[in-house]
């Protein structure tokens, strides 16, 4: 008894396999859904087991005379099973192969999860609003008319555990996806930096940027983290295992892009000089943003200004939450007041100064009248600072400049900006300043509003902020790594390119074929269809995307999408640490690197997932 139950056969065991050749030889074919059987193309109809004894019997019963109408090995068979082939796919697209009712629940399971990811929820969460949905319906339901609906909602996975194991499985639907983007793009750029989680974990965000044949992407390739020093080497060693692991290559990779840190940009250490070393090719960009707000750095006098503001909105703010209340009292009584609290300051933070100076102006008689309440020595001495008019003239003219330096960086900031579009920002912005630099010069003050509203006097010192300001921009806006012809062309392809057009984009892109693109430039500017439809686009952008998905040009298709793949900042990590430091909480503390990564990249991608693939296909069990 016993050793007849240890030999008894299961054919869910013997891993049969269905064999290529079963299609010509007995028109049957193996659906690609989960759990398939066998199915002949002439009737439809299935085997019990992929056998080729069942497979053949079925032939030879129920279809005799196919090999009489179309023999083996004949031209005809061929087409014919070509033909059943292509007629059963038809049906399959008209009459997709509808769920079961539980596979039914597992993809409703996995939609409620992609929402939890989304909204940045904690895996406990799920719980919580499945109970909340079988609330709201029966409470909905009173004629008992959806018991199916609630009893299937009741049947939802849900728990932490099938939440986490629903996220790794859309993460990793949308990591396949951008790998697969990835490995057939000819080129694509990347977005590396650092930053520390609210457990101090160093994390290393890796963006990519490439056309997937119909628009550029912009998505989170990995987050890693980093135990011990973050050195250029450390950084090296990650991305390199991670190419290894995707079988990426270096040698497509046309940027890559830093927040220009030591690690990052180090001339001999650095991760951008060591990724050179392997792909020569390649360009390094510091972050244009970055550099932008490094322009701006103050020193000497109105460094020292900025100081003193700070120390009196820290001294209102900061010395005990009872002053705070109490000067919050007192800014919501005053029928004047056009903001409700004063804004701390953070270098880290790009807008920081701009708006902190911006509400301190705005404030500026609530604060004052806040000090004369106060008994304090040090808010007496902050008070008689107030009323320097010098002081205070020099307030107004560095809340008049960052608020024009903060109009340029919202400008750059957001996601799909191309190196086009932030280079012509720059330069309009340097212009900007000239005229700047003249309004505050002659005394007009038209672009100085707070420092006119004070009726403050314009300094030497104001004017020569303005011009180290002007000279910083040309100076490190004169040089992006890539030739500033292509780039100008790119942003205006109407107007004729510069007489060494063709050798710089030959000698950045060594696959070019320089004569053909001189050949392409021509035809390609003297095509009226092209010229209209520059005018109609809403975008350069959008006008090079539909060029690229023409056929036409390919010489000119190349260097265009070798641009504008081409990552311009690292605003894509910077706003994912935001969402990083959402999802990862003090309550959340224990999240693991994994759950982490597919938590982010669930919230920062513009890809949606096949979730009906990822049912049939088995990878979510339907066990709690």
């Amino acid at each position: 008894m016993a050793l007849s139950k240890n030999l008894k056969r299961k054919i869910n065991s013997e891993n049969r396999i269905f064999h290529d050749e079963w299609t010509e030889n007995y028109a049957f074919i193996l659906p690609s859904f989960i759990n398939a059987k066998p199915t002949c193309l002439i009737c439809n109809e299935g085997v019990s087991a992929c056998k080729e004894y069942n497979i053949r019997r079925h032939h030879e019963t129920k279809h005799a005379n196919f090999k009489v109408a179309f023999p083996q090995k004949t031209e005809a068979r061929k087409r014919k099973i070509e033909a059943l082939k292509g007629a059963y796919a038809h049906s399959t697209r008209i009459l997709v192969r509808g769920l079961t009712s539980q596979q039914k629940v597992t993809s409703a399971s996995l939609k409620a999860s992609w929402v939890l990811a989304k909204h940045n929820k904690p895996f406990t969460d799920a719980e919580v609003f499945k109970e909340m949905m079988v609330t709201v319906l029966e409470e909905l339901d009173t004629n008992k008319s959806m018991d199916d609906v609630i009893g299937s909602v009741k049947q939802m996975s849900l728990s932490a555990r099938s939440a986490a194991r629903r996220i790794e499985a859309l993460s990793d639907a949308v990591l396949g996806a951008i790998i697969d983007g990835v490995s057939h793009a000819n080129y694509f750029s990347l977005a590396i930096d650092e930053s520390t989680d609210n457990t101090d974990v160093a994390q290393l965000c890796i963006y990519v940027r490439y056309f997937d044949g119909k628009d550029f992407k912009e998505e989170l390739l990995s987050l890693i983290p980093l135990e011990g020093h973050t050195t250029g080497e450390a950084i090296f060693a990650k991305l390199e295992e991670l190419f290894q692991l995707h079988s990426l290559s270096f040698e497509r990779v046309n940027l890559i892009v830093t927040d220009g840190a030591p690690a990052m940009v180090g001339k001999h250490r650095g991760l951008v000089s060591r990724l050179k070393e392997l792909a020569p090719q390649m360009h390094g960009l510091h972050c244009l943003i970055h550099q932008s707000v490094l322009c701006a750095r103050l020193n000497g006098e109105l460094k020292n200004v900025m100081d003193k503001v700070m120390k009196v909105i820290n001294f209102v703010r900061g010395t005990s939450s009872t002053q705070h209340r109490l000067f919050r009292q007192l800014v919501a009584e005053s029928a004047d007041a056009a903001h409700d609290d004063l804004l701390l300051h953070n270098d880290v933070r790009w807008l920081s100064k701009g708006k902190a100076l911006d509400r301190f102006c705005a404030l500026l008689n609530e604060i004052k009248a806040f000090l004369g309440m106060s008994k304090s020595k040090a808010a007496a001495d902050h008070l008689i600072l107030l009323e320097d008019e010098k002081f205070m003239s020099n307030v107004a003219f560095l809340s008049d400049i960052f608020g024009h330096l903060n109009l340029l960086n919202l400008q750059l900031q957001g996601r799909d900006k191309t190196i086009v579009d932030m280079v012509e920002k720059l330069e309009s912005f340097t212009r900007k300043l000239e005229m700047l630099e003249a309004d505050i010069s002659t005394g007009r003050l038209l672009h100085f509003s707070t420092l006119k509203k004070t009726a403050g006097e314009v300094t030497e010192l104001m004017v020569d902020f303005i011009k180290r300001l002007r000279a910083n921009f040309t100076s490190r806006f004169d040089d992006y790594s890539i030739p500033k012809d292509i780039i100008d062309f790119i942003r205006d392809p109407a107007v004729k390119p510069a007489d060494n057009f063709s050798f710089l984009a030959k000698e950045m892109i060594s696959s070019l074929d320089q004569a053909a693109l001189e050949m392409e430039i021509i035809d390609f500017q003297t095509t009226s269809v092209v010229r209209d439809a520059l005018r109609s686009a809403e975008s350069v952008r959008a006008f090079w995307v539909g060029l690229l998905c023409s056929e036409e040009y390919s010489n000119l298709k190349k260097v265009a999408l070798y641009m504008l793949t081409m990552f311009p900042s690292t605003y894509v990590c910077e706003s994912s640490f935001s969402a990083m430091n959402a999802i990862k909480t003090h309550e959340r503390n224990r999240l693991t690197h994994q759950n982490l990564e597919n938590c982010l990249r669930i919230k920062v991608t513009s890809i949606s997932p096949d979730i009906q693939q990822i049912v049939t296909s088995g990878r979510c069990h339907f066990s709690h």
